[in-house]
């Protein structure tokens, strides 16, 4: 089987993967909050187990400190994923209003360049679906990270079948 063959599978695979997640968005949310959760869990030990073989007692103590408080956000991610989903989705509508935000003064500071038009469009758009989550975040917290979690699923399958594609046409 030819490399372009093992792409081209991949990117249907994450195609495909990517319709599920949109066709379920709550179960695929609640799916990335465990695994959050569980990547949180694993993440935390080995930071308490690094933190133990530290030298300096100040290092020891701030690495062990991380890595518990990991451990208990993992723990509570995966004790309770329904309302894991809704801190994630909260704390992912921030991130996408703050990035809204720096983009917005990113174009300003660049306001007699060629990219100032579309860095401006891309913040306020960021900007007001933040707003537009957070103003029906009842509704949407529970389909936010499986939405998410679909579009880049079908972004990166629709890449990967195009790189596939790619390295066939290159490699014959």
């Amino acid at each position: 089987m030819g490399d372009w063959v093992k792409w081209l599978i991949l990117g249907i695979l994450s195609v495909l993967f990517g319709i599920f997640a949109l066709g379920n968005a709550v179960a695929a949310s609640i799916a990335v909050t465990l695994m959050t959760g569980v990547l949180l869990l694993l993440a935390g030990g080995m930071q308490v187990a690094v933190g133990l073989s530290e030298k300096g007692t100040g290092r020891k103590i701030a690495s062990i400190a991380l890595g518990v408080l990991m451990m208990l956000l993992g723990v509570s991610l995966t004790a309770n994923p329904l309302q894991g989903l809704i801190s994630l989705a909260l704390v992912v509508t921030i991130l996408l209003a703050s990035s809204g935000v720096v983009r917005l003064g990113v174009a300003w500071a660049m306001r007699s360049t060629a990219t100032f038009w579309p860095t401006l469009i891309s913040g306020a758009l960021t900007v007001l679906l933040a707003g537009y989550i957070l103003a029906n975040f009842a509704e949407a917290s529970a389909r936010l990270l499986g939405v998410l979690l679909g579009v880049e699923l079908l972004f990166n399958g629709t890449m990967l079948i195009a790189l596939a594609l790619f390295v066939r046409r290159h490699r014959s």
